[in-house]
């Protein structure tokens, strides 16, 4: 049977006739070597193929469809030619089965590979941290390894708690509906409790009314911008030498300015049930898609080995030519994760009703379901008892929120190399706002959103002074725990066209510079009650 092409599983080399899976590829010295036997073996079991895990998502993509119709239709997939046969009328089933599982299990084997996201930084400069390089002893015939150190890559473990609390602090969509019902003993039927559709990122005490069901979906995204108010674009930092203080050469220094962009697309499908007319239960899923880049410039400062700069430097070229001996050079790396966030169950009570207010209570329950290394997730339980307390009167709906979040132990509080989990920050949030009809299918909702971040590590900018000669140089640090505050403010709209139909729009805007912050986060959604 003459041989055929299969798009997406299989390249032929030509004159070779080496057939490939996709995401399985030959090294330039197998694709040179003539095929003397069939290489099907090679390919999963020499060292001379590498696994790639976009072509292996690629493959198993492609292959899936043709493997499942063979096992449905019991026909034959497609073919290549005798010496390199991977799809047969002889296959059986298992063989196909075997073969799928064979891709499912290459693919998370790459993907176990992959980097986590938390060690990008820690690993930028390399495993070893920032070593440059040396062809000359230090002053008297010293020699040394040319190791330099900062606190910036060896407590990268606190900005991994910053982003983690970011994360818990991301602000999700409110999962009550716009639409609360309330029973009119009167007309003897549940009818519409407020005028406005309520908040967008706040809670309103009112319950959505017994039997009614709420589901909506938002996007947000997040493009962090500052940390502690250091801009992200150029963070500064200073690497010291092993021992500086013995001197004689080991005053030089490499000081760094480093780019980390950090951005979170979060979309969230949310719902509520109104398991009687003062009980509302709600769940919230959220989905992450978290892209991390870093990018550092480094620069040796020889400040102790201006005559000799074989004693410190990056290489540039062959040796012996021009420049060989440099004195800057780039790192960079970068990384991308998606999948399930943290998802947040919510249990409200409206335990007090007057005529134009209400009064309710309620907990949130976090549950670690992000993977907390590639920064989808906190790593640790939450627990978030909270009050809601609204006023209705006529368009205009105030509300006052009050919550304390408890937060278990997570890697990214402790050490992300050994395991070790310790505590995350607790925090203290508060909502101050109001919704507004503005007509009978239009509303506004303004929210100031504040949060107070308990003990947590902070980032502070210096200035770092040689040892010699009293230069200056930017520098960050880390500071011991404490507390501080993060506000937002919040501006938005819900438009309801028809129905139980409700879209918003909504605007976060940062108030202050604590924590790591974006400017301007946008978020647009989507509901329905029924």
């Amino acid at each position: 049977m003459p041989s055929r092409r299969v798009s997406a599983n299989f390249e032929f080399f030509p004159p070779s006739g080496l057939g490939v899976v996709s995401g399985i590829e030959p090294t330039p010295a197998l694709r040179d070597r003539s095929c003397a036997a069939p290489p099907m073996e090679g390919m999963f079991l020499g060292e001379d193929f590498k696994l790639t895990d976009q072509g292996i998502r690629k493959g198993l993509t492609s292959i899936l469809p043709i493997c499942l119709h063979a096992i449905v239709s019991n026909n034959p997939g497609p073919t290549t030619n005798s010496n390199y046969s991977t799809f047969g009328g002889s296959m059986s089933k298992q063989t196909l089965l075997v073969l799928v599982l064979l891709f499912l299990a290459c693919s998370q084997a790459v993907r176990a590979q992959q980097k986590d996201l938390v060690t990008l930084i820690p690993n930028l400069y390399g495993p070893r941290g920032l070593i440059v390089d040396t062809d000359a002893p230090l002053a008297g015939g010293v020699d040394h390894s040319a190791h330099f150190n900062s606190s910036f890559q060896s407590e990268f473990t606190q900005i991994n708690v910053s982003i983690a609390t970011q994360l818990l602090t991301l602000p999700l969509p409110s999962p009550a509906s716009g639409f609360t019902y309330g029973f009119d003993p009167k007309l003897g039927v549940f009818t519409r409790s407020t005028q406005s559709f309520g908040p967008i990122l706040a809670e309103r005490a009112e319950t959505i009314g017994k039997k009614k069901v709420n589901v909506g979906f938002s996007y947000q995204h997040f493009n962090f911008d500052s940390i502690e108010g250091i801009p992200l674009n150029n963070v500064p930092a200073v690497f010291t030498h092993d021992d500086a203080v013995q001197l004689g050469g080991r005053e030089d220094v490499v000081t760094t300015a480093t780019r980390i962009e950090e951005k979170i697309d979060q979309f969230t499908l949310f719902g509520t049930i109104g398991l009687s007319e003062r009980v509302d239960l709600s769940v919230a899923v959220p989905f992450i898609s978290n892209h991390l880049d870093v990018v550092s410039d480094a620069t040796i400062q020889r400040i102790g080995t201006e005559a000799n700069p074989a004693i410190h430097f990056f290489s540039k070229g062959q040796p012996g030519s021009p420049g060989y001996y440099g004195n800057q050079r780039q790192f960079s790396s970068s990384g991308h994760a998606s999948g399930i966030g943290d998802v947040i169950f919510r249990l409200k009570a409206t335990a007090v009703r007057w005529e134009h207010s209400a009064l309710a209570f309620g907990m949130d329950v976090r549950a670690p379901t992000g993977d907390e290394m590639n920064l989808l997730g906190s790593g640790g339980t939450g627990l978030k008892p909270f009050a809601a307390f609204s006023y209705n009167y006529k368009r205009i709906a105030p509300r006052f929120n009050v919550g304390y979040q408890w937060n278990g132990k997570s890697v990214l509080a402790g050490n992300v190399v050994t395991g070790e989990k310790k505590s995350l920050p607790d925090q203290l949030l508060y909502v101050v706002g109001a919704d507004i009809s503005l007509a009978s299918r239009l509303s506004l909702a303004v929210d100031l959103l504040g949060q107070r971040v308990i003990d947590a590590p902070r980032l502070v900018a210096e200035t770092f002074t040689t040892l010699r000669g009293g230069l200056n140089f930017p520098n960050v640090t880390f500071n011991a725990k404490s507390s501080f505050n993060l506000n937002n403010g919040a501006i938005g709209v819900k438009l309801n066209p028809f129905g139980g139909l409700l879209l918003n729009a909504n605007m976060l805007l940062k108030l202050d510079s604590g924590g790591m912050r974006d400017k301007i986060t946008p978020l647009v959604g989507i509901s329905y009650t029924f």
